[in-house]
């Protein structure tokens, strides 16, 4: 999916630095949700704090030394640079859940958005590398991303290099943001893995966010324009949605890095159930057909 050439945001929705506060946990976040990061696209434990697990204790400030951000003002930077992707992505998103949050009864309230090289140090959730990838922190209502981890995540894992497979990943951590304003993320246990397990369920419940935010992104006017921001969506994007989704699955990261594949071990799904549960956000637009807690079959 692509913005339009002459699509245009305000500023100042997205920061590389800022003010933070002191950690409410430093590993984990609300209910041991820290977030998609290390265990959405490494499978880690996020709370064993061993080599390459990416977080650590600490707090103050929001950190990103040495980066310089390109200036984004019309989607056709967006559809150049993988930054200015990201920050229309967002405004994407605000523009969505705006809508569709208050008709199941809860305000939008935007999250944070923080672009970071290297290393960050988050609000509320301890310190982040350049190995944690993308991650939601759930005690400063912020997304954190990395965009160097995109080529990662295609060399590594195969996911798609379409714009879409990476608009998924910004979704998909909006997603947990959504589920942080419906009280709902401190349901995902992810000290208790396994294929039917909350974790799980709460993961999947993020992707069937992504795929509700992708079902109205292209009818839904930017802000001040009768136009949405992006073009069309084609078959060749939901392609890369899926295959970004399959990429990130349980079964397929075991796979390419052990050999082995573990569900006992699973705390986000597998790469089919990854694929279900956004199609289902995506061929639905309702934010009730998400309830995977409650759901008997996860696929």
């Amino acid at each position: 999916m692509t913005f339009r050439d002459q699509a245009r945001i305000g500023s100042g929705r997205v920061r590389t630095g800022g003010g933070g506060r002191r950690p409410q946990m430093a590993m984990g976040g609300i209910g041991g949700i820290i977030v998609v990061a290390v265990g959405l696209f490494f499978g880690l434990d996020l709370t064993g704090g061993g080599a390459g697990s990416g977080l650590s204790g600490g707090g103050g400030a929001v950190t990103a030394q040495g980066y310089e951000r390109a200036a984004c003002e019309t989607g056709a930077d967006a559809n150049a640079d993988v930054d200015c992707r990201i920050e229309f992505t967002a405004h994407s998103l605000d523009q969505v859940w705006s809508e569709q949050l208050p008709q199941v009864g809860v305000q939008y309230r935007e999250p944070g958005v923080t672009l970071f090289r290297g290393r960050v140090t988050t609000g509320g959730c301890g310190s982040a590398d350049a190995d944690v990838g993308p991650f939601y922190c759930p005690a400063d209502d912020t997304a954190y991303f990395d965009s160097s981890f995109f080529q990662i995540l295609e060399d590594r894992f195969g996911a798609s290099s379409g714009p879409f497979a990476q608009e998924y990943v910004v979704a998909h951590e909006f997603g947990h943001h959504i589920q942080n304003l419906l009280g709902d993320s401190g349901r995902g246990d992810y000290n208790d893995p396994g294929a039917m397990s909350a974790a799980v369920r709460s993961e999947l419940q993020a992707d069937c966010y992504a795929g509700v935010w992708a079902h109205y992104a292209d009818s839904t006017p930017a802000p001040g324009d009768d136009q949405p921001l992006l073009q069309p969506l084609t078959e060749t994007d939901i392609a890369d949605a899926l295959s970004a989704a399959a990429s990130v699955g349980d079964d397929h990261i075991q796979s390419r890095s052990t050999g082995r594949v573990n569900p006992d071990s699973w705390t986000h799904g597998s790469s089919a159930q990854r694929q279900q549960w956004f199609t289902t956000g995506y061929q639905t637009g309702q934010v009730a057909a998400c309830n995977t807690f409650d759901a008997p079959d996860l696929g």
